[in-house]
């Protein structure tokens, strides 16, 4: 049995200042996300892309990842709390980001960004999609080190025991979703977009990938206390990442009927 080392926080303390490992590791996934897509661009020199572009891009993403992340946690999970307290939606520091909410941020904000370029939106989120896991993966690296998200009871030789929760071996389904969502989503993104593919593909299997690969790890992971389990059994998590799945498929048969490559 393994015990989480119960982690302070707070990385960085400059007198007043207090930067937290949560907020850190967010830089470090857009920080990896940059370099990835610098290194993209430089592999494909004759390609749309310039340098300038994926700044710009990064930066649409960054304020869609933000504003679509809080909402959705407003939204899917606590809406009648903050019905009551409108005003705690911009208390950041106190946590509450919904991946799904973040996703669908991000889209918005790509296709705004591909309307002021006047470029395909699908030929964008093909050269994103395979960056994005970098970012997810940093992210749960953050929850491991809150000690937050933590799994369901659990009896393999793995388990881990979250002192600030209670004294049950469980799940670390935080890794779980870094090896799933971070490193196996990534690896299978680059490789597949290494090859030139149909308009939409790549972004269709993120979407196919990244629902079937938290849909899977939900099963391991507590549902939130304030939510329980929902209709079949399933978390609200599950429930989000069925439209996911749903809508990649309807994509990836779309994409490879169009036969436009991005």
């Amino acid at each position: 049995m393994l015990v989480h080392p119960q982690f302070d926080p707070i990385a960085i303390q400059l007198g007043p200042l207090a930067v937290r490992w949560y907020g850190l590791m967010y830089l470090i996934g857009f920080g990896l996300l940059w370099l990835a897509g610098r290194y993209r661009i430089k592999r494909n020199p004759g390609g749309v892309w310039m340098p300038k572009d994926l700044d710009d891009a990064l930066f649409y993403g960054i304020l869609g990842t933000i504003l679509g992340g809080r909402l959705g946690y407003v939204l899917f999970y606590k809406f009648g709390d903050y019905l009551h307290e409108p005003w705690k939606i911009f208390y950041l520091w106190e946590g509450g980001m919904s991946f799904h909410g973040g996703f669908l941020g991000v889209v918005l904000a790509l296709a705004w960004f591909a309307r002021t370029r006047r470029q395909n939106w699908l030929a964008i989120t093909d050269f994103i999609a395979p960056l994005v896991p970098l970012g997810l993966g940093a992210g749960r690296v953050g929850n491991f080190i809150n000690a937050e998200l933590w799994g369901r009871a659990a009896e393999v030789p793995w388990a881990m025991v979250f002192p600030n929760v209670d004294r049950v071996p469980r799940h670390p389904s935080q890794l779980y979703e870094f090896a799933l969502e971070g490193v196996a989503l990534f690896a299978l993104l680059w490789w597949y977009s290494a090859r030139p593919r149909a308009r939409g593909a790549v972004s269709a299997l993120f979407l196919i990938g990244y629902g079937v690969f938290r849909f899977t790890v939900e099963f391991t992971r507590e549902p939130d206390s304030f939510l329980g389990l929902l209709a079949l059994g399933l978390s609200m998590g599950q429930w989000l990442s069925v439209p996911m799945v749903i809508a990649g498929v309807a994509l990836f048969l779309w994409a490879n009927k169009s036969g436009r490559e991005s």
